[in-house]
């Protein structure tokens, strides 16, 4: 009968009946490459929402201010990438990044706000 082989790097392996890898090394090895590509995308939104998060900081240093659309994109900006949503009661949209939030106002003007 032939020994079982490591799914990481293919030696044959010694032991339980049922080990699939050959050592720690291996089997850490085999799991990030299996999980690479998703584990990518989650870092690279997670990036674009940091950055957006820290536009939005970094021109929000009260509670409250106001800013153009272009002075957000000039930043990097990106509109995409937000964590949720707040409907207000009269409708009005506010789009938010963690506690950092943001409403469309008229002539590309937005209200940068800060959730407690």
């Amino acid at each position: 009968m032939e020994k079982p082989k490591c799914l990481s790097c293919g030696e044959p392996l010694s032991g339980r009946i049922d080990k699939k890898f050959c050592s720690d090394y291996c089997r850490s090895t085999y799991n990030n490459r299996l999980n690479s590509e998703s584990r990518k995308i989650v870092r690279n939104v997670n990036n674009k929402l940091k950055k957006n998060y820290r536009i939005l900081q970094s021109i929000n240093t009260d509670q409250k201010t106001k800013t153009t659309r272009d002075k957000l994109l000039e930043k990097g900006f990106n509109f995409t990438y937000f964590t949720n949503l707040y409907t207000t009661k009269s409708g009005r949209v506010y789009y938010f990044i963690y506690d950092q939030g943001y409403l469309p106002l008229e002539d590309d003007y937005y209200a940068l706000v800060k959730r407690d």
